[in-house]
Protein backbone atom coordinates (compact mmCIF):
# COMPACT_ATOMS: atom_id res chain seq x y z
CA UNK A 1 0.00 0.00 0.00
CA UNK A 2 1.19 3.48 -0.73
CA UNK A 3 2.79 5.42 2.35
CA UNK A 4 2.27 9.33 1.29
CA UNK A 5 -1.24 11.20 1.09
CA UNK A 6 -0.78 12.06 -2.25
CA UNK A 7 -0.12 8.58 -3.48
CA UNK A 8 -3.14 7.62 -1.82
CA UNK A 9 -4.97 9.90 -3.80
CA UNK A 10 -3.51 9.07 -7.19
CA UNK A 11 -4.67 5.50 -6.36
CA UNK A 12 -8.44 6.86 -5.53
CA UNK A 13 -8.37 9.21 -8.82
CA UNK A 14 -7.18 6.33 -10.78
CA UNK A 15 -9.95 4.01 -9.71
CA UNK A 16 -12.57 6.48 -10.62
CA UNK A 17 -11.07 6.72 -14.02
CA UNK A 18 -10.57 3.42 -14.53
CA UNK A 19 -14.32 2.62 -13.48
CA UNK A 20 -15.12 5.38 -15.66
CA UNK A 21 -13.33 4.05 -18.87
CA UNK A 22 -14.93 0.81 -18.27
CA UNK A 23 -18.16 1.79 -18.61
CA UNK A 24 -17.11 4.11 -22.08
CA UNK A 25 -15.74 0.60 -23.28
CA UNK A 26 -19.05 -1.57 -22.30
CA UNK A 27 -20.98 1.14 -24.39
CA UNK A 28 -18.70 0.88 -27.03
CA UNK A 29 -18.91 -3.37 -27.53
CA UNK A 30 -22.76 -2.74 -26.44
CA UNK A 31 -23.05 -0.13 -29.68
CA UNK A 32 -21.15 -2.27 -31.54
CA UNK A 33 -23.23 -5.45 -31.38
CA UNK A 34 -26.54 -3.25 -32.16
CA UNK A 35 -25.03 -1.91 -34.95
CA UNK A 36 -24.02 -5.63 -36.19
CA UNK A 37 -27.27 -6.58 -35.28
CA UNK A 38 -29.47 -3.83 -37.24
CA UNK A 39 -26.66 -4.33 -40.58
CA UNK A 40 -27.52 -8.30 -40.36
CA UNK A 41 -31.43 -7.90 -40.03
CA UNK A 42 -31.77 -5.59 -42.89
CA UNK A 43 -32.90 -2.58 -40.36
CA UNK A 44 -33.75 0.53 -42.03
CA UNK A 45 -31.65 2.44 -39.46
CA UNK A 46 -29.17 0.50 -39.74
CA UNK A 47 -26.90 3.89 -41.17
CA UNK A 48 -28.23 5.73 -38.45
CA UNK A 49 -27.11 3.14 -35.35
CA UNK A 50 -23.84 2.85 -37.67
CA UNK A 51 -23.55 6.87 -36.86
CA UNK A 52 -24.12 6.89 -32.83
CA UNK A 53 -21.34 4.22 -32.77
CA UNK A 54 -18.79 6.03 -34.75
CA UNK A 55 -19.41 8.90 -32.63
CA UNK A 56 -19.06 6.94 -29.65
CA UNK A 57 -15.89 5.75 -30.78
CA UNK A 58 -14.59 8.94 -31.83
CA UNK A 59 -15.37 10.26 -28.47
CA UNK A 60 -13.72 7.20 -26.73
CA UNK A 61 -10.44 7.75 -29.30
CA UNK A 62 -10.28 11.59 -28.60
CA UNK A 63 -10.69 11.59 -24.74
CA UNK A 64 -7.91 8.26 -24.86
CA UNK A 65 -9.93 5.69 -24.19
CA UNK A 66 -9.39 3.84 -26.87
CA UNK A 67 -6.58 4.24 -29.55
CA UNK A 68 -7.44 5.81 -32.66
CA UNK A 69 -6.36 3.43 -34.65
CA UNK A 70 -9.01 0.89 -32.77
CA UNK A 71 -11.36 3.31 -33.14
CA UNK A 72 -10.53 3.95 -36.85
CA UNK A 73 -10.42 -0.21 -37.32
CA UNK A 74 -13.95 -0.53 -35.67
CA UNK A 75 -15.70 2.26 -38.24
CA UNK A 76 -13.85 0.88 -41.00
CA UNK A 77 -15.02 -2.68 -40.28
CA UNK A 78 -18.85 -1.55 -39.31
CA UNK A 79 -18.88 0.37 -42.31
CA UNK A 80 -17.76 -2.39 -44.72
CA UNK A 81 -20.16 -4.63 -43.45
CA UNK A 82 -22.98 -2.16 -44.18
CA UNK A 83 -22.28 -1.27 -47.46
CA UNK A 84 -21.65 -4.27 -48.31
CA UNK A 85 -25.51 -5.36 -46.54
CA UNK A 86 -26.59 -2.43 -49.06
CA UNK A 87 -24.60 -3.30 -51.75
CA UNK A 88 -26.60 -6.88 -51.37
CA UNK A 89 -30.13 -5.75 -51.02
CA UNK A 90 -29.98 -3.29 -54.03
CA UNK A 91 -28.56 -6.30 -56.34
CA UNK A 92 -31.62 -8.22 -54.89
Amino acid sequence: MANLRSALRDIKKSRKRAERNQSVRSAIKTFVKKTRTAIAGGDENAFQVYRDTTALVDKAAKRKIIHKNAANRRKSRLAKQLNAAQANAQSA
